[in-house]
């Protein structure tokens, strides 16, 4: 394995990070929308967290919800979070009450009408979003930015539902949303270049760090994400346990693996009660009540502080599912089988032009996903180990699964020894 220097390491994310904000083939020149107002139509946890970005930086933000119970909870919540920086000493008192006037709090879409921009963030679910666009495109004003908050769903379906799919872009902030840097930005296939333009200049004025990505399942973050999920579920069907897998990308730099970042967001997301879904684990434990941190209870048990401990009980409900004996693995094995696929699929992703460069791939999953900075990114590290290292684990695992089949342009790198992160497939792509 090829060890860089801290020092390169450090020079190639600075570089990745300034190369993102740079989109071609979009005019200098491109006139900018003003936003003077925004809107956001949710007032949960994304909701008000993605509203707390704009009220920070000064510009007001009519907030929408469905009841006057749910945007008092959701507006009480945000003033929390305001009120505990406060305390901190990062601003005065009187700065808690100056950001928390500019929120106004409604129970109709039409409040949004004058607003420059607005942000759908409800729950995962395309007919809502239809519903939500549908009626955003009767109310909003002219010009107007529509934006969906969406982790993962066609943009290109939810914009169809306006005469102004041109007005329609992705803002996928990730959670806690006033906290994490990262702002995807899903450019859809009608989406204009003052949007484009819009949405990156206004990334910068409320302090993220931006990505241009295009409309795929998952987009960048998540569609990598999903590709080490499935390969982290496939070692529990071989009799490895979560924690196992867990501690190998623990070791690798994650501050978190697989099964503790579905116990954090929640095991439940999309799962209903009595759902049969692709991963029946996961849908056992919810139907035991066992759905993550929230409920002190998910692939592992958690004591009063929060901590992990591994659950016997879990560990009889995989062997029962599963059927596997219990089996051990080296960290090193489990880290080639949860990586080497992310880097695949990034590579899959530059092939269908849903990224701009493969520096925004690694942008992405630093400051999105807690990447560790050591290994520079899925792409950097994809150079660190080699193309044909990749090659030879993604073959495998292919043969086990041809959703996993090697990319075409890993297999061209391995025969050149060229590397990932000089990948030059012509950018972005609608």
């Amino acid at each position: 394995m090829n060890h860089p220097s801290d020092e390169e390491i450090g020079a190639y994310i600075g570089a990745a990070g300034k190369a993102a904000w740079e989109v071609p083939g979009l005019p200098a020149d491109t006139k900018l929308r003003e936003i003077k107002s925004v809107g956001i139509i949710g007032a949960g946890t994304m909701g008000g967290g993605i509203a707390m970005n704009f009220a920070t930086a000064g510009i007001p933000v009519t907030i929408v919800e469905t009841t006057q119970e749910a945007l008092d909870r959701g507006l009480k919540v945000v003033r929390g979070n305001y009120q505990r920086s406060s305390d901190k000493g990062r601003f005065p008192q009187d700065e808690v009450e100056a950001r928390m006037d500019r929120f106004n709090g409604q129970l109709e879409i039409s409040a949004l009408a004058d607003c420059d921009l607005v942000i759908e963030a409800v729950f995962e679910n395309m007919e809502l979003k239809r519903k939500i666009f549908t009626e955003l495109d009767r109310v909003m004003k002219p010009g107007a930015i529509l934006a969906t908050n969406t982790s993962a769903l066609n943009i290109d379906e939810i914009a169809a539902m306006t005469k102004r799919p041109e007005d329609v872009i992705g803002l996928h902030f990730f959670s806690p949303a006033n906290v994490m840097k990262l702002l995807e930005i899903v450019r859809a296939k009608h989406t204009a270049d003052d949007v484009v333009a819009t949405s990156m200049d206004l990334a910068q004025k409320i302090n993220k760090i931006a990505a241009l990505v295009g409309v795929c399942p998952g987009f960048v973050g998540n569609r990598i994400l999903f590709a080490r999920q499935i390969q982290a579920n496939k070692l529990l069907a071989k009799g490895l346990m979560p924690w196992d897998v867990d501690a190998a990308l623990n070791s690798f730099g994650f501050k978190m693996g697989p099964f503790q970042m579905s116990d954090l967001a929640g095991l439940d997301i999309g799962w209903s009660k009595g759902a049969k879904t692709d991963n029946p684990i996961r849908d056992a434990l919810c139907e035991m009540d066992r759905r993550g941190q929230k409920t002190k209870a998910g692939f592992y048990d958690y004591d009063e502080a929060r901590r992990p401990i591994p659950s016997d009980v879990v560990a009889d409900v995989i062997k029962d599912i599963t059927g596997a004996e219990s089996s051990s693995m080296s960290a090193d094995e489990i880290i080639e089988i949860c990586i080497y696929p992310m880097i695949n699929e990034a590579v899959k992703i530059l092939e269908e032009n849903k990224a701009q460069r493969p520096s925004d791939i690694d942008v992405v999953w630093l400051n999105g996903y807690g990447w560790p900075a050591d290994k520079g990114g899925p792409m950097f590290y994809g150079d660190m180990v080699g193309a044909q290292a990749v090659l030879d684990v993604m073959e495998r695992l292919g043969a086990e699964d041809p959703a996993f089949a090697p990319a075409q342009l890993l297999r061209d790198l391995a025969t050149s020894g060229g590397k990932f992160t000089e990948i030059d497939t012509g950018g972005l792509k609608t």
